[in-house]
């Protein structure tokens, strides 16, 4: 495909170059379904920068003239426009991509595409980041809303801060984390995702630093990288983040706050020490820099000792702590907490007013019942061995591959952070599993210098039944094995590559 592209126009040549697709598209040139010319293919063709292809078809695409699937490329989508008569001049689609503004330019769309993957008939997901919806206790949940049906409280605002005796209820249950903090520290949100988001517009501006571990949580990533901010990981090892290597930093870049995740890292697995979260406090004093912790899978523990969170270590109010009951109950209800010191709370408080003033009422009371039940409990010691079983099978039928794929067993949390030959394209492996049936999480999401993660993948263990685990896992295997061989150097003596 050869576009007419004149440089010495005032109008961005991405414009261009999507201007001209455009009026093929509409033209009927290019018809429904026409798989557009690869960025790279594209940008060398034009000799343009693969940046400027890209951006070409992200306007396309905030056009609906265009979509992108993994394993496919960018497509031309079906376009019907309204009749006009022929003496009105043309109307064209709106413009969306310039008005964007620009922070946003770089957050990924990869998780979008996964999902959209994942919903796609019988789909094996070893992407989900949530647990087995078998095990959910619907049935609890049920009878507690006959016990008593909806009324006007159900129906009614809250105060921003939340349903108060759910705000109890949640400090009740911190002391089985040994935090202890009271109803009026706490805060409820929808979901821990929005403390992180609360966390960013409170603190950073375009420009601040922000420090995370490497890798991490992407939907981090996509918040802090949203406001403007520059993202300095962090590597970890065995203990958690490397302290060595994040004092160096803390003294180049002064950074606004420290994220992390102590317990069964997402997407590592890893548990911080006791002996490095003192150390990681230890540095938060010294150069005066708040954490922020973040605390989903604490409770999914298969037999090993709970650690403190930082925030119970933490006598000098530098902690802002983060949690949610959607890892062992229901994700959709999408209940989650912040305990923080007073000014960082009357700011989140705030930013909760001036967004959706409060979490949906009935969830509130809904799980407030279910807690002061006692079914919390009950619910942990019923998925805990599962959820063991799944993750000692997995570890299972990737162990059988004599190292073929790398990974540290996890003593708890939802995920396998694995490591795969580094012939193999990433791209390839996961557009492959696809066209197989199953779905994973690449590596690439959660670095910041996306290139980072090319030879890692994150599994999940929990979502699927064992029996799909099982075959997913080995669809994975065979996948790897057959990239493997294509990217083996061929034998000088017969040439043909070898066979694995």
């Amino acid at each position: 495909m050869r576009l007419e592209i004149n440089r010495e126009e005032a109008m961005p040549v991405y414009l261009q170059m999507a201007n001209r697709i455009k009026e093929q598209i509409l033209s009927g040139i290019l018809p429904e379904g026409f798989v557009l010319p690869p960025e790279r293919k594209m940008a060398d063709d034009h000799h343009v920068s693969r940046t400027t292809v890209i951006k070409a078809y992200e306007e396309l695409k905030s056009l609906g003239l265009a979509m992108s699937r993994v394993g496919q490329g960018t497509v031309v989508t079906e376009r019907k426009l309204p009749a006009t008569n022929e003496s009105d001049p043309p109307i064209f689609p709106m413009s969306w991509y310039p008005l964007f503004d620009k922070k946003t330019a770089n957050v990924s769309d990869t998780v979008s595409e996964i999902m959209y993957i994942g919903n796609q008939g019988n789909m094996i997901s070893l992407a989900a980041g949530i647990g087995d919806p078998r095990l959910y206790p619907v049935d609890e949940l049920r009878e507690i809303q006959n016990e008593r049906p909806i009324d006007s409280d159900h129906l009614n605002l809250c105060s921003v801060e939340g349903y108060y005796p759910l705000r109890e209820s949640i400090a009740q249950l911190m002391r089985f984390r040994n935090l202890s903090v009271t109803a009026r520290e706490t805060m409820i949100l929808t979901g821990s995702m929005q403390g992180i988001d609360y966390a960013a517009r409170t603190f950073l501006s375009p420009g601040d630093a922000v420090i995370v571990e490497e890798p991490t949580f992407l939907q981090a990533i996509q918040c802090f990288r949203a406001t403007g901010a520059r993202i300095i990981g962090i590597p970890m090892d065995e203990g958690g983040i490397r302290l060595d290597i994040l004092e160096a930093q803390l003294a180049r870049y002064k950074p606004k706050f420290i994220y992390t995740i102590p317990n069964f890292h997402n997407p590592t697995g890893i548990t911080m020490s006791m002996e490095r979260r003192k150390g990681l406090l230890k540095l938060a004093y010294q150069f005066q820099v708040p954490i922020l912790e973040d605390d989903p899978y604490g409770d999914i523990t298969f037999g090993r000792e709970k650690l403190p969170p930082l925030k119970a270590l933490d006598p000098y109010g530098y902690v802002i702590y983060l949690s949610t009951l959607s890892k062992v109950l229901f994700p959709g209800l999408r209940i989650g907490w912040v305990v923080a010191p007073e000014p960082v709370m009357k700011k989140f408080m705030l930013l909760k007013q001036i967004t959706d003033l409060h979490v949906n009422t009935d969830s509130q009371i809904l799980i407030y019942r279910y807690l002061r039940k006692g079914l919390y409990e009950s619910q942990l010691k019923k998925i805990l061995p599962i959820y063991k079983k799944k993750r000692d099978t997995a570890i299972n039928v990737l162990g059988k591959e004599n190292g073929l794929v790398h990974f540290k067993r996890p003593e708890g949390g939802f995920y396998l952070w694995c490591r795969i030959p580094y012939p193999v394209s990433q791209k390839k492996l996961l557009a492959l599993c696809a066209d197989q049936g199953i779905i994973y999480t690449p590596g690439t999401v959660f670095f910041p210098q996306e290139s980072d993660g090319e030879h890692w993948l994150r599994l999940n263990y929990t979502y699927e039944t064992l029996e799909r685990l099982t075959e997913g896992l080995n669809l994975l295997i065979k996948a790897i094995k057959r990239l493997s061989v294509q990217n083996e150097p061929l034998d000088e003596a017969t040439g043909v590559r070898p066979i694995v």
